[in-house]
């Protein structure tokens, strides 16, 4: 996992900005160390920052719910896996070379089908199994010759032993008459009257001991009654031991509510799940049943967080979920100054601009890295949607100028892009209520209070006068499923500068008149020339807000 790239993310509910600054970002510190970091969104993208990528033929970054640490972040162990047919004494021996206690069995595709411990191993040993296991378990003739490093003169190796029981042919033939029967695994030594007697009883295989010879008229009877017949070095006493060691480890191997592990799963839910079971390794997998390792509670020790740097926010409220267990590495932002703690100090940017894309503009200039076409064009967008083409009062004059450079790199026209890019934003029309009040919120906690501001703009007051009517039902149904006591919606109208800010909570459109000074129609508060939920909103009300505190 050393080479797993820093997540390059944006706040909640993003906005153009926030996408836009992730994959500039990650951009420029690939130019600069290539592979070192991804962009990601943490939910889904509106109309604006979807025009924006399509006319700069850019992909549309991964959603990433969490960033808690998951099991792919582990350093779980590679351990190979086997197929089902390999015997109990090769899963011994490479239990013993690999240093593991688990075997993962799979079948075509990588496909999980079971596993197979020390223990189970132990058991085929320890148990009191009847002398037909080899049969029952359909043992390869391959497993048998290997097991007793023997030769195979006569019969196929890829054949199984289906039926018959192992039986010691070390007495004369009218001893052991009423021991033996058809298809029985016949094991002698250099007696060949006690092998032909055999043959014509009808044994499967024979297997003679001590590299006892082969003759010519034994061979013979063996082909044309087809019996097996395999020669080893060993001696009687050996094979009798060794030869239920040839069993392949389907047989013994468990299939039934194996506790598996997910690559995305969280460390947390894993660690609970750990605690409740005895066993020592727990096979991973992705979403299909693939199996990618083993994972045991010794490989949580040492578990890495996930490597994340902010960009457009700093407010644990608005970060992606899981952000308090993962390790932040830089923050880039021009909002205030939030809730959000690190363990160790970090790279920390604020500047009071009115944009993140204008100090990744700054950033790349200050390491001198070029900017590619379509990533001026993502960086001027997103300037010019945070400052409303320079009318909102966060603009400065270095975001213009930054934007009129980053224009001509992109090779755009500052004017008719904003205007195509607030149209294709200002189509509010089809949208749910859920998603027109999601698109642009951020949550704000003032002392003990939680606070929530959507804001959607337009330059279509008819649009704006639709969502208001939807948002008069929407918010007060569901106030009560939100984590916050006062909820607020900016409806802004790009062209008049202005904007309608709707109060929902106790004391809500109170606390809104008294801050702005202004008079309430019911729960609707006008403000003319207030655009900029950032500088003109959130401070006049979290001011307001703490004076009641």
């Amino acid at each position: 996992m050393e080479n797993t790239p820093v997540i390059v993310i944006g706040h909640k509910n993003p906005d153009t900005d926030s996408i836009c600054s992730s994959i500039s970002y990650a951009n420029l510190k690939n130019q600069i160390n290539p592979g070192t970091c991804i962009p990601k969104r943490a939910g889904n993208v509106n109309n604006e920052t979807a025009f924006v990528l399509d006319y700069f033929k850019q992909d549309l970054p991964d959603l990433i719910e969490d960033v808690n640490t998951q099991v792919m972040d582990i350093e779980y162990r590679k351990t190979p896996a086997v197929k089902e047919n390999i015997s109990i004494k090769d899963a011994w021996k490479m239990m013993k070379e690999l240093d593991v206690v688990t075997l993962p069995i799979v079948e075509r595709n990588n496909m999980l089908k079971g596993i197979i411990t020390v223990n189970d191993i132990a058991k085929s040993y320890m148990d009191d199994f009847e002398s037909d296991i080899i049969s029952k378990a359909r043992t390869p003739y391959s497993n048998l010759v290997d097991v007793l490093e023997g030769t195979l003169v006569a019969g196929n190796p890829h054949n199984h032993i289906i039926n018959g029981k192992v039986v010691i042919g070390s007495a004369n033939p009218h001893l052991i008459e009423n021991l033996i029967a058809t298809d029985d695994i016949m094991v002698v030594e250099d007696r060949v009257d006690t092998q032909i007697y055999g043959i014509e009883m009808g044994v499967g295989c024979l297997i003679l001991c001590l590299d006892a010879p082969v003759s010519p008229l034994v061979l013979q009877l063996a082909k044309e009654r087809e019996c097996s017949v395999i020669t080893t070095k060993l001696d009687t006493y050996s094979v009798a031991r060794l030869i239920n060691q040839s069993i392949p480890i389907r047989y013994f191997m468990r299939k039934d509510n194996l506790v598996t592990f997910q690559l995305d799963e969280s460390v947390d839910a894993i660690k609970e799940i750990m605690s409740k079971k005895r066993h020592r390794d727990f096979p991973v997998l992705d979403d299909f049943g693939h199996y990618y390792g083993m994972v045991s509670r010794r490989n949580l020790l040492a578990l890495r967080k996930k490597k994340v740097i902010l960009v457009d926010h700093n407010e644990k409220s608005q970060a992606v979920n899981g952000i308090e267990n993962a390790e932040i590495c830089e923050i880039i932002d021009h909002h205030r100054l939030g809730s959000l703690q690190t363990i160790s100090p970090v790279y920390f940017r604020n500047q009071p601009v009115g944009c993140t894309a204008t100090i990744i503009y700054q950033m790349y200039q200050e390491n001198n890295q070029p900017i590619p076409k379509e990533i001026a064009g993502l960086l001027c967008a997103a300037i010019l949607s945070d400052t409303l083409l320079f009318r909102s009062p966060t603009c400065t004059p270095l975001d213009e100028s930054t934007a009129k450079n980053l224009a001509e790199i992109a090779e755009i026209d500052l004017e008719n892009f904003a205007m195509e890019m607030f149209e294709a934003g200002s189509s509010l029309r089809n949208k749910p209520p859920e998603e027109l009040f999601n698109q642009d919120y951020k949550t704000f906690q003032v002392e003990e209070m939680n606070i929530g501001v959507s804001q959607i703009s337009s330059i279509n007051q008819r649009e704006l006068d639709h969502v208001a009517e939807l948002m008069q039902e929407y918010v007060p149904a569901n106030m009560g499923k939100l984590p916050i006591q006062l909820s607020y919606i900016m409806l802004t109208n790009i062209r008049e500068q202005s904007s309608d800010l709707l109060a929902f909570g106790a004391d809500a459109v109170t606390y809104a008149e008294d801050a702005f000074h202004v008079t309430a129609h019911e729960n609707v508060c006008h403000l003319p020339g207030v655009v900029s939920r950032k500088k003109q909103v959130v401070p006049v009300l979290v001011s307001r807000l703490q004076e009641e505190s």
